[in-house]
């Protein structure tokens, strides 16, 4: 069963995404960015390749014809093919169609208050279907 974990009270959700990408490429892992928009694929791909003056974080977008060779995939379309499902970082403000079919969804939550009420909603969604839940506030130890 996919395991959520909920990150609230985010300042800067591409930023952190960036962190959560480096940090699972550093495991070997393979992970999907979704962004809520092209726009924000756009910003989410520049942000990778300028994140740090020594890290390379290897990404394409999606449809790339690299992207199975490649360990971080960004798209904001969940119709995407897409070639790994290890995990999924949500950055929408949306329930993706298509959570269940990876092993572990991050839930990037903003401190919005309208970003904050979509991810309540989310997270209530996912307790009443009985999914394995974490949450982890940002700026309290």
């Amino acid at each position: 069963m996919t395991r959520i974990d909920f990150h609230t009270n985010i300042p800067d959700k591409l930023a952190y995404a960036c962190r959560l990408a480096r940090k699972a490429y550093a495991s070997k892992a393979k992970i999907v960015l979704l962004a809520e928009d092209a726009a924000q694929a756009a910003a989410l791909n520049e942000a990778l390749w300028t994140l740090s003056n020594i890290d390379f974080l290897p990404h394409v977008m999606a449809d790339d014809p690299l992207a199975p060779q490649t360990p971080i995939i960004i798209t904001d379309s969940e119709e995407a093919d897409l070639p790994h499902h290890e995990m999924l970082v949500n950055l929408t403000r949306r329930t993706p169609s298509t959570f269940a079919q990876f092993a572990r969804v991050f839930e990037i939550i903003s401190s919005d208050e309208s970003d904050a009420a979509a991810g309540r909603q989310r997270y209530v969604a996912y307790k009443k279907q009985s999914y394995p839940l974490t949450h982890f506030i940002a700026g309290q130890s």
